[in-house]
């Protein structure tokens, strides 16, 4: 009796990479053993070290995806344009999907045709400690109906799943942003389109990087990496926060109102003098206003206004975890009175 053919995949998996061969490696022998079976394509960004070798020898079920120069998290796009599945879900080389979070994806989508994208729970591979980046998620005041959990005006570019289509659609990321916030710009492009992002607990990507807190300091996330995917050192760090600073103020000169415009602007601008960069960088941020502006569409007001939402729900999370912080540091610290005894 012949064997049933088997239904064809319906999510594809994109992996971000660069001369990250050894950790790539790794993060592939989980993503190919995972029962969904997706076809797995690697984003290559012009990686010099021994990635394109190795992938081609070890998993030749991988598909590699060159790019000819670093384009960031754009080399996404490449990838993104040789899938063949109704849905995407990316990660990056220090990550991987568990098992059942792609089949789930999957049914989730089926079943909420006005949410485009989830963004998933991000858990340490080691310690099981959960991503800060996950608390101000689930604390969304945002709804969609007929979605159990909270929808998001953002998500986690490294631990998401989109349509296929919508991804597309909105163009997926812009080359001059690199790496940094770059998908706070689809984001609010998807949002622009009616559709919904939404925030899923079950969907759950693991990490190989530390999960730290989130004081300020260098997040764990996707978002907060090198543009080269390299180790955290100082320089990589300061790298880090002028390309935040530089990519909010182009994405409000893209798609925001004008007092947004000025905030994020004078703010990369005294960033850029405090780490002594003015000059440089500066010159740098003001070169892309003609693009900018030539590229600008103001969102709409509701678009904004769920915006709003979400910061103020994040501002009220941020001042109780730093009202739980001191109240702990309080406790630690204060020492007993005596008890009074009377004689």
């Amino acid at each position: 009796m012949p064997r049933p053919t088997p239904a064809p995949p319906r999510i594809s998996v994109v992996v971000l990479t660069r001369d990250r061969a050894g950790q790539l490696v790794g993060t592939l022998a989980r993503l190919t053993s995972l029962p969904e079976q997706p076809p797995v394509f690697v984003a290559d960004n012009a990686s010099c070290d021994d990635t394109v070798k190795l992938v081609d020898m070890l998993f030749p079920q991988v598909r590699v995806v060159q790019c000819c120069a670093d384009l960031g998290a754009a080399a996404r796009n490449r990838a993104v344009a040789c899938v063949r599945t109704d849905y995407v879900a990316f990660c990056d080389d220090d990550s991987w999907w568990e098992a059942g979070s792609l089949a789930r994806a999957v049914k989730l989508l089926d079943g909420a045709p006005q949410v485009a994208v989830l963004s998933a729970r991000v858990i340490d591979g080691t310690s099981g400690i959960t991503d800060p980046a996950c608390a101000r998620m689930a604390a969304s005041p945002l709804t969609v109906p007929g979605w159990p959990e909270p929808a998001l005006a953002g998500y986690l570019a490294g631990a998401c799943v989109f349509r296929t289509a919508v991804f597309r659609a909105v163009g997926g990321y812009e080359p001059r942003l690199v790496i940094g916030g770059e998908e706070a710009l689809v984001a609010l492009d998807v949002l622009s389109a009616g559709h919904a992002i939404g925030y899923c607990r079950e969907l759950t990507v693991r990490r190989t990087a530390p999960v730290v807190r989130d004081d300020g300091a260098v997040r764990a996330n996707d978002c907060e990496r090198a543009a080269d995917h390299g180790p955290r050192r100082d320089d990589d760090v300061a790298l880090r926060r002028r390309l935040l600073a530089r990519n909010a103020a182009w994405v409000a000169w893209l798609r925001l109102p004008w007092l947004e415009v000025c905030r994020t602007t004078f703010g990369a601008l005294a960033m850029f003098a405090r780490e002594h960069a003015l000059w440089r960088d500066g010159r740098k941020m003001i070169g892309g206003l003609g693009w900018a502006l030539a590229n600008r569409h103001r969102v709409s007001a509701q678009v904004l206004a769920m915006r709003a939402e979400v910061r103020a729900a994040e501002r009220r999370l941020a001042r109780g975890g730093l009202r739980a912080d001191r109240d702990a540091q309080h406790a630690k610290h204060t020492v007993a009175e005596p008890r009074s005894h009377d004689h």
